[in-house]
């Protein structure tokens, strides 16, 4: 059935195929909110931005922050904060996952 892939819009066969992907139950459940998963997701945005203050080769380019910085972050501008937060998300999610996958949350 596979093999041939000979779907068409509207078919049968492929609205159960993507319902059995959807349906999947082999995936595991993650942790739901808690403080703990936030004071993990904190952690790894903190470490992002710590990691990119001195990781970021030319700092300073791009448009400012519209608040008032500290010394220690005068180069620090929209850019690298985009840059590290997303960084912080991404690795925050897969250290959320996995510790939820391990069943220490």
């Amino acid at each position: 059935m596979l093999d041939k892939c000979e779907y068409r819009a509207g078919d049968k066969n492929l609205i159960h195929l993507v319902s059995l992907a959807v349906v999947d139950s082999g995936v595991p459940t993650t942790a739901s909110w808690s403080p703990s998963v936030s004071a993990i997701m904190i952690a790894c945005n903190l470490f992002a931005i710590a990691l990119g203050r001195f990781a970021i080769k030319q700092p300073g380019v791009g448009p400012d922050l519209p608040v008032s910085k500290p010394a220690l972050f005068r180069n620090f501008n929209f850019p690298e904060l985009l840059a590290t937060m997303s960084f912080g998300h991404i690795l925050g999610a897969g250290i959320i996952l996995g510790l939820s996958h391990a069943g220490l949350l």
